[in-house]
């Protein structure tokens, strides 16, 4: 996707800069040369960067808010709080989420493999999906690679569809991202909905976005002024029916997990799409891979005998070599919800499922907890006198 003002712009800025200074020569308009002196300034700027695309909605005064996901770019969460930010008209939006669902991948990276970024058309925001984690996302963003910039004023993740209450936080990709910036020294908050199958709507990440919306435009105004908690990142866990919630509380980081519960599956089993094939099915795939195999070890053959300098060598069967004595066993796993014998109210998903909004301040480093705990509750004490 190229924005509006990429699409209207055909021309090298220089070349758009010199036809502009003829034209004025022509009109006799010297009085209009300051102002042509002006439009260079903009345009040397966005030559020296190609690595950027303009956009004409955008203001270089207003913050820049980078907004990433778990889920992947076309998640309903997502899309709603991009839509709300647009709507703003405050800050310029900029998003680079994972291409598909990564919402357990942790703080997991891409090494040794080329990641695929595509431009993805989001009304008012300049868009990217990438095909790698949250953490690649974030990486990239702040990298200078992707965008002009290197530091937003504020990293956003989410909103996550589920809880990330407790040790999920260590597999969460929603919050790996946000814990992404706070490593490169970025302010950051990530958002869940305390989602469950039978009672949540899509239009709860409206509300929840509601919600959250005002403790964001606080959290970019004191960042700004330097009063936003800098050692930690904010993760907020909105309650399941958002707009009934009992209002913000500060909570700590509980011991509460699903239980993982593994399933043997059939050998038959399509394992990306979850469904089992049939006997007939299983086997054309197998002798597709066979073909597969043989064809690679003909290429093999056919690159040594063209190297007329070296020995020419027969590789039939190198490539899928099978191995009768080794057997593959495949397995699924899934987390089961179970009964937590903690009972503090101060901790994250007790705050959750009594209705509170659950905003638990999450450091880098263990031994900051409590001096987090403080700041952070002192903000948002701060924050609700200033609303009411």
């Amino acid at each position: 996707m190229t924005t509006p003002a990429v699409k209207n712009n055909f021309l090298p800025p220089g070349l758009v800069s010199n036809l502009q200074e003829v034209l004025l020569k022509r009109k006799g308009g010297e009085e209009e040369q300051p102002k042509n002196d002006e439009s260079n300034d903009p345009t040397s700027s966005n030559s020296s960067s190609d690595n950027v695309e303009p956009n004409s909605d955008n203001n270089s005064s207003k913050p820049i808010i980078l907004v990433t996901n778990g889920e992947g770019i076309e998640s309903p969460g997502l899309t709603c709080l991009v839509e709300a930010l647009v709507r703003e008209s405050l800050y310029n939006v900029h998003v680079c989420a994972p291409q598909s669902d990564k919402s357990v991948s942790g703080h997991s990276v891409t090494l040794r493999e080329t990641v695929a970024v595509t431009s993805v058309e989001i009304n008012g925001a300049i868009a990217y999906e990438v095909s790698g984690t949250p953490v690649d996302c974030v990486s990239l963003a702040l990298s200078s690679a992707l965008f002009s910039w290197s530091k937003p004023l504020l990293v956003i993740s989410g909103i996550n569809r589920g809880s990330s209450c407790g040790n999920h936080m260590f597999h969460s990709g929603v919050i790996a991202g946000a814990r992404e910036a706070l490593i490169s020294g970025v302010s950051s908050i990530s958002i869940s909905l305390n989602w469950k199958k039978d009672e949540s709507s899509e239009s709860d990440f409206k509300d929840a976005v509601t919600i959250c919306l005002p403790l964001i435009n606080t959290a970019i105004r004191d960042i700004e002024k330097g009063v936003f908690p800098r050692s930690c990142l904010l993760d907020i866990e909105v309650p399941t029916s958002p707009l009934t919630n009992k209002g913000f509380k500060i909570t700590k980081q509980s011991l509460w997990r699903s239980m993982p519960s593994w399933q043997a599956i059939s050998s038959n089993r399509h394992l990306s799409s979850g469904r089992f094939m049939s006997n007939q099915q299983s086997l054309g795939m197998q002798l597709a891979q066979l073909s597969r195999d043989a064809s690679a070890a003909g290429a093999a053959r056919r690159l040594t005998s063209q190297r007329k300098n070296l020995e020419i060598v027969e590789s039939v069967g190198v490539v899928g070599k099978s191995d009768f004595n080794r057997t593959t066993r495949y397995f699924r796993m899934e987390f089961l919800d179970s009964d937590q014998e903690e009972v503090d109210e101060d901790l994250d998903f007790r705050a959750l499922e009594n209705g509170y909004v659950s905003i638990t301040p999450l450091s880098l480093s263990q031994h900051t907890e409590i001096g987090t705990q403080t700041a952070a509750s002192d903000w948002i004490s701060t924050t609700q006198q200033v609303e009411q």
